[in-house]
């Protein structure tokens, strides 16, 4: 299994927090991801936002698609659109960085409730794979989605935040059932 980080947006390069707007691959994000080579999969599947699909498009020419909505990225609420800069005096802002990360954004969704989130549709995923005989897989989504998935399934285990990865590139899981036949164990 392929996790593959969408191409760069504007926002990307402004350093913005960019979850619920559905914002496409600038220019400089089309060019980088012509360079690259897809590897070869049985199945594609990407989140519903247009940058991930557009990045499927690129990776993977001709090929069909589906769709998890659980791949979304993060709900940033108040914070959505803003960069470091224009956050610096927001006290919400300052608490956020001072919890860690672990608060709720303004507005927006909880960390802990996307992370979740993330990880049903992963292993939704596993499950459609393992019922379809599916053996390769590339999931096209954002960096917060596959830091999700990696700090669960992951061998060695790491903290979400060890997973950060940049656009257009990603991590290769090689998935094998436990020896129980109920679940998944997973090497990065």
């Amino acid at each position: 299994m392929f996790l593959i980080r969408h191409g760069k947006t504007k926002g990307n390069l402004e350093h913005r927090y960019i979850g619920r707007t559905d914002e496409s691959l600038c220019e400089k994000g089309k060019e980088e991801l012509l360079r690259r080579s897809a590897p070869e999969v049985q199945r594609v599947y990407a989140s519903p936002m247009r940058r991930c699909i557009q990045t499927a498009e690129i990776l993977y020419p001709a090929r069909e698609f589906l769709k998890v909505e659980e791949f979304r990225e993060c709900d940033f609420g108040r914070f959505e659109g803003k960069n470091y800069q224009e956050l610096s005096k927001d006290p919400g802002y300052q608490a956020w960085i001072d919890s860690g990360g672990s608060l709720a954004f303004p507005g927006g969704e909880s960390p802990a409730d996307f992370r979740r989130r993330c990880v049903h549709g992963f292993e939704r995923v596993l499950d459609g794979c393992r019922k379809d005989g599916v053996q390769t897989v590339a999931l096209i989504v954002h960096g917060g989605t596959i830091m999700s998935i990696m700090e669960v399934y992951a061998r060695p285990r790491g903290t979400y935040y060890d997973y950060q990865v940049g656009n257009g590139e990603g991590y290769e899981l090689v998935i094998t059932d436990d020896s129980a036949g109920t679940g998944w164990l997973c090497a990065g």
